[in-house]
């Protein structure tokens, strides 16, 4: 069995992330996604999330694409989750691109081409723009 794993917040879940989780999936046979926790967004990543990261990680639970769901509390977890859930293939966006090369001496590093039209970011803007008027 091929495994993936990928990583991110998912808040406000639109379909650029369902593109990216299926094309994740396509690459293997079992994905994991790692969720930000809230403390983590917070306190790395100084992002406040509108959904709680359960209600995050139940939306992510009934994607088909996805098989599992595991929290991410901090940056230098990644080689321990690589080697303790055997991922032969690590995802991410390509705007990530090059960040984490070092995983390629555990799995296979893969950059996928974000769906150009949408991101969390701009959904929120677009809200708070919306909201002035």
């Amino acid at each position: 069995m091929k495994r993936v794993i990928t990583y991110g917040t998912y808040d406000l879940l639109h379909y650029g992330h369902i593109n990216l989780l299926k094309r994740a999936r396509e690459l293997g046979d079992y994905l994991i996604v790692v969720l930000s926790t809230d403390e983590f967004n917070w306190n790395s990543k100084h992002k406040k999330c509108y959904f709680s990261y359960e209600k995050r990680k139940q939306l992510l639970e009934a994607i088909r694409y996805v098989d599992l769901v595991i929290p991410e509390e901090n940056w230098e977890q990644k080689i321990n989750d690589v080697k303790l859930y055997q991922a032969d293939v690590f995802v991410m966006g390509d705007d990530w691109q090059g960040k984490f090369d070092f995983l390629k001496d555990y799995c296979e590093v893969v950059y996928l081409p974000r769906t150009p039209e949408i991101s969390t970011t701009q959904i929120k803007k677009d809200l708070e723009t919306k909201g002035e008027k």
